[in-house]
């Protein structure tokens, strides 16, 4: 399960809800245009670069007004690409404070969670200007809710790492004013998108359950 929630999983389940494919991708360059070609999608650009004419990008909320397509190639630097290598090797689940509830019941109820069939949960993060990590709240707090929403559906065992998780979203009162007041949150916002930190901090809105399906997200909720 991958948890990109600035911005790439809340933007896949804006998408899966309208019923667009999406298609993960490494960061846009020469190949995801090739790449889109290939599996007869539209490419998405990035959000400074959405026209008129070519209005899909990676903000949630520039999808939400978008014209449908039936099929969306979504590149990103963090979520995106972690879905894509993921794929190759495990069923992916895109999971966001949007749908959060939705996917870890949907998980218990599939039997997974449990000793046997653990689910490994990737909070994407961010990086500094430097190129280092920096974990960012907003995906803790997703990874948290997903697995929380998981353990009252069936989950058993959580490693210390996924209960602290659990703990860090249960214990704060409102986790979506968090997400728009915390460092990635203001960042955003400040850089002209508050909108796509509004349809982040949703919380549990959508029933989507996009799992990665022959190269793309499609709705099995």
């Amino acid at each position: 399960m991958v948890v990109d929630v600035l911005s790439f999983t809340t933007s896949v389940t804006v998408a899966v809800e309208a019923g667009t494919q999406v298609f993960p991708y490494r960061w846009r360059d020469e190949s995801a245009v090739g790449f889109a070609e290939q599996v007869d999608a539209v490419l998405a650009v990035g959000r400074r670069a959405a026209t008129q004419a070519s209005p899909w990008s990676l903000s949630p909320a520039a999808l939400r007004r978008a014209p449908f397509v039936p099929r969306l190639v979504l590149p990103s630097p963090n979520g995106s690409t972690i879905a894509a290598a993921a794929g190759d090797q495990s069923p992916v689940i895109a999971a966001s404070l949007r749908n959060a509830t939705a996917v870890g019941r949907w998980l218990g109820a599939h039997g997974h969670g449990s000793i046997d069939r653990p689910v490994g949960v990737i909070a994407a993060g961010e990086r500094w200007p430097d190129g280092s990590l920096r974990p960012p709240l907003e995906d803790l707090l997703g990874a948290g809710a997903v697995i929380a929403a998981l353990l009252k559906s069936g989950g058993q065992a959580p490693s210390p790492e996924a209960a602290v998780a659990a703990a860090a979203f249960t214990g704060i009162p409102e986790p979506g004013a968090a997400v728009v007041s915390s460092s990635s949150g203001r960042e955003l916002a400040a850089a002209g998108f508050a909108d796509d930190v509004a349809v982040a901090a949703e919380l549990d809105v959508s029933q989507v359950v996009p799992l990665l399906t022959d190269g793309a997200f499609v709705d099995v909720g």
